[in-house]
């Protein structure tokens, strides 16, 4: 029996987060080992050239999202976006000293970050008005993620080259390009600007610190991606123990996704996000302990509930917490500060970290952060409990 388009547009959707996530998970992982042992950078640089990317991603996102308005080609851009980022991948291997170490990483993020936001904004609008789930989607995702960074990690391990992970990052975005020939061609139009948008939220103080507790919280668990590589070789680990470390994790996060709305719906949005985040919290304080690798491979798994479920939870309080007309400026907001500039902070912070106190150190600075984080999801749970009494008063 043939395929419905509706049912054929969807899994030409997940396809394509398949193979962009592979795409990501070969490289981000090995990066920072990368940068150290075939470019010879102190931690330092490392950490300035690693936070290059997120930070573009607080810039570029908006200029994406404002070229997608004026054009009303999401589709066309995502083109774009994925085979320019395929090509400076290629490239990249050929530059040798930190500058052009630099320039070269920035070019590369000014390009793939309009990857995720673009599809994003189709594949929601797609579910959306075709009754599909997000989750089925995304957890697509992780699922390639953690499959490139175990097949990324053998290859090298077995190679002794790291370059392959540029070379599997452009083949992945490049196949990625060939699933978008299914895609929906446009997005939802949003009916409030960016500016009167932010304008309303600046004045909705719960969304604000909520914001502030996902800078401290989700900014090292994104910051993690870049520096697990150096602590699992730290302990004694090798190139496919990383694979395998990544494997564990990233993949753990798959069913939770898939069943993050049930057990939101169970135990509450805020509940979620504190038990997920308390997670995030005692793995970096374990970490800092110095354990051995055996512990270190047995808890990557706690990773599908500090990511997995925290993620969906994130989601639907920031929609919960801002009004219903600028709910997508929002979202968007909460993107910028959680993927943009927490990562580009604790990123660049924990290679500064690292050379001062070691790896060890970085993890018990992130597990202080994060603790931070969690008491703040508290005073934002008071203040909701507040309002929600006043309304009902």
């Amino acid at each position: 029996m043939a395929k419905s388009p509706t049912e054929k547009t969807y899994r030409f959707i997940q396809m394509f987060y398949l193979f962009a996530f592979f795409g990501f998970g070969a490289l981000f992982p090995l990066l920072s080992v990368y940068l150290e042992q075939e470019k010879g950078l102190n931690h330092t640089q490392i950490g300035i050239v690693l936070s290059a990317l997120p930070l573009l991603t607080i810039f570029m996102q908006p200029i994406w999202g404002m070229i997608s308005d004026y054009t009303r080609r999401p589709k066309l851009l995502l083109i774009i976006a994925a085979l320019a980022a395929s090509m400076f991948g290629l490239i990249y291997p050929w530059m040798q000293i930190f500058p052009t170490l630099l320039i070269g990483i920035i070019c590369l993020a000014m390009f793939q970050s309009g990857i995720v936001p673009l599809s994003d904004s189709l594949s929601l609008s797609f579910v959306q008005k075709n009754n599909k789930e997000y989750g089925n989607i995304r957890l697509w995702g992780a699922i390639g993620f953690a499959v490139a960074v175990f097949v990324v990690g053998r290859v090298t391990d077995h190679t002794g080259s790291l370059s392959w992970i540029f070379y599997f990052f452009s083949l992945a975005l490049f196949l990625s390009i060939i699933s978008l020939i299914q895609f929906p061609k446009r997005a939802d139009e949003v009916s409030v600007s960016f500016r009167t948008g932010l304008k309303i939220l600046i004045k909705q103080k719960p969304f604000l610190l909520f914001l502030v507790s996902t800078f401290l919280i989700f900014g090292p668990v994104l910051a993690n991606n870049y520096y697990f590589g150096t602590f699992i070789l730290s302990v004694g680990g090798t190139l496919s123990g990383v694979g395998l470390a990544f494997l564990l994790a990233a993949g753990s996060e798959a069913p939770f996704m898939k069943f993050s709305q049930q057990i939101i719906n169970r135990f509450g949005i805020i509940f979620v996000i504190i038990f997920s985040a308390s997670v995030s919290c005692g793995r970096w304080l374990l970490y800092y302990f110095e354990p051995s690798s055996e512990v270190v491979y047995a808890t990557t798994i706690v990773q599908g509930i500090s990511v997995g479920l925290y993620i969906p939870a994130a989601l639907l309080l920031i929609r919960e917490l801002a009004p219903d007309d600028v709910r997508a400026t929002a979202v968007g907001i909460y993107s910028a500060v959680g993927n943009g500039l927490g990562n580009a902070v604790f990123t660049f912070l924990g290679g500064v970290v690292i050379d001062f106190w070691g790896v060890n150190g970085m993890y018990g600075f992130f597990s202080g952060m994060t603790f931070l984080g969690i008491l703040l999801v508290f005073k934002v749970k008071r203040w909701t409990n507040s309002s929600r009494k006043e309304l009902t008063a």
